[in-house]
């Protein structure tokens, strides 16, 4: 008889965690999932086969008893802000809370660790014409945010970890876009092209599907990779491609004026104002340098691991998104 894989997952009911719980409890299998300060809603409550366990993965203590009977660790959690008032706490909390996951996994000898990074972690120099691949070295650069900052030296924890004769890999995916009812950058830019906002940044990224995240996240864990990092990423788009892509699934006007460099010193510092008064916006002095940008990424080296792997559709992901956007804020 064989026996189930015992599964944790770290930020369980965050973005990312979310639709990875989804995908794993539609597959069978038994998951610990574990939140902090988020509760899972009353669905991820239910799905079968997902216990949920609060824990601190700042506190060594409660981390051990998270992983008690744990074989393998989809490590998803983190702080993801570009406000300048969780700065310090984001630069704490990514790092040292994966030095935690690290640590006690290597105590406990799990079998195998997936670790969510980030496209920011591989770092930003400015350089708009070379792709950037997984051989990229972290250089300090205006380019590189306070959350990119804490990305690399989670990333850092994990590779010490390895050197200790950890089992892990690494993904870094690009933007991920995908059904959400939070307040993560899906649902913020939904909200800006249902308001028919009219200007648009002229940077260039990486974008990817959150289900096509969980699908390479489950072939590393099923895999014999390990000490490899890989780009998880559809392709790179503009930012104007990717916003006009939203407001027609919504049926908006799409964007139609490029954002000057004036534009955006004003609307960050305007940002910042309405932040004091309490009033949460997506415009910070760092995504506004990031948004208009252009980073372009390699995202090769999984098609050469895996190549059975394809993508989804980027318009077929917002499509979805779209109509899930609705059916929430407009059909409850």
């Amino acid at each position: 008889m064989q026996i189930a894989v015992q599964t944790l997952i770290t930020g369980a009911s965050g973005f990312l965690g979310q639709h990875l719980v989804r995908h794993l409890s539609a597959q069978g299998q038994q998951v610990r999932a574990l939140y902090n300060s988020h509760p899972p809603s009353d669905e991820l409550k239910h799905l079968p086969g997902i216990s949920w366990m609060q824990c601190d993965l700042l506190d060594i203590y409660a981390v051990e008893e998270a992983m008690q009977g744990i074989t393998h660790i989809y490590h998803c959690a983190a702080i993801v802000s570009f406000d300048p008032r969780k700065r310090d706490a984001m630069l704490h909390f990514n790092p040292a809370s994966t030095a935690n996951v690290v640590n006690q996994a290597i105590v406990q000898g799990i079998e195998k660790v997936v670790h969510v990074s980030s496209i920011a972690a591989l770092g930003r120099t400015g350089d708009s014409e070379k792709e950037i691949n997984e051989e990229k070295e972290w250089e300090d650069s205006k380019y590189n945010s306070a959350y990119a900052l804490s990305k690399y030296l989670a990333e850092m924890e994990v590779w010490r970890g390895i050197g200790e004769g950890l089992n892990a890999a690494i993904i870094n995916p690009g933007i991920i876009l995908g059904t959400t009812t939070g307040h993560d950058l899906s649902a913020g830019l939904m909200k800006m092209v249902y308001r028919e906002f009219p200007f648009y940044p002229k940077g260039v990224t990486s974008w990817v599907s959150a289900d096509d995240v969980v699908k390479a996240m489950v072939m590393l864990m099923i895999s014999e990779m390990e000490a490899e990092r890989f780009i998880v990423s559809n392709g790179n788009f503009s930012y104007k491609e990717i916003l006009n892509e939203m407001a027609k699934a919504l049926r908006k006007k799409q964007a139609r004026f490029a954002s000057s460099s004036l534009m955006i010193s004003l609307a960050w510092q305007v940002s910042g104002l309405l932040r004091k008064v309490g009033i949460n916006t997506l415009i910070t002095k760092e995504t506004a340098a990031n948004a208009n940008s252009f980073s372009y990424y390699d995202n090769q080296k999984l098609f050469r691991a895996f190549p059975e792997f394809a993508y989804t559709p980027l318009p077929q992901t917002i499509e979805t998104m779209a109509r899930s956007f609705e059916d929430y804020n407009f059909k409850k």
